[in-house]
């Protein structure tokens, strides 16, 4: 192995430990991080709530790795595929309380796994109150990664069907 790559290398496991380190820093409840199916119901928890109260922004970012991403696909005004991609922070924005409520929950899960990566292909519905009559439907892409000790929330999409 030439010099070059040998430095490489290193420097490549010196930044993978480090960043390793950062990513345990933030603290989970270990029931929410524990299982694929603990980390989906928490990241269906987090969103839903209602109307005057604040999403807990804090408790996501327990089950977010800090280099997760979001992406939001629709359509423009006339009708062409659109895609906005954001980090968690992004996605809050000014985090204010709910202005109506939002009740997401998950009606059909389909998983695929490889190592420590699992992707998740978990079907939505969304409605005003808790058990409430749905107005959107849709879908959430979530990969998750375990890391040996605890499952992460790496990057989700959704896309949304009317009702």
């Amino acid at each position: 192995m030439s010099d070059t790559l040998s430095k490489t290398c290193s420097l490549f496991f010196i930044a993978l430990l480090i960043s390793g380190n950062a990513v345990n820093a933030q603290e989970a409840d270990p029931s929410d991080v524990s299982s694929v199916d603990a980390i989906i119901q928490a990241y269906y928890e987090v969103v839903s709530g209602p109307a005057g109260e604040i999403p807990d922004i804090m408790r996501d970012k327990t089950l977010h790795h800090p280099s997760a991403w979001i992406a939001i696909a629709g359509t423009d005004d006339e009708g062409n595929p659109v895609v906005q991609t954001m980090d968690l922070d992004g996605f809050y924005g000014e985090n204010a309380p709910r202005t109506e409520g939002f009740f997401e929950w998950e009606t059909d899960r389909q998983i695929r796994r490889s190592g420590n990566m699992v992707s998740v292909w978990s079907s939505y519905a969304t409605s005003l109150t808790e058990g409430g009559e749905p107005y959107t439907r849709g879908v959430n892409t979530i990969t998750l990664w375990f890391d040996g000790n605890r499952w992460w929330v790496m990057n989700w999409m959704f896309d949304t069907t009317d009702g």
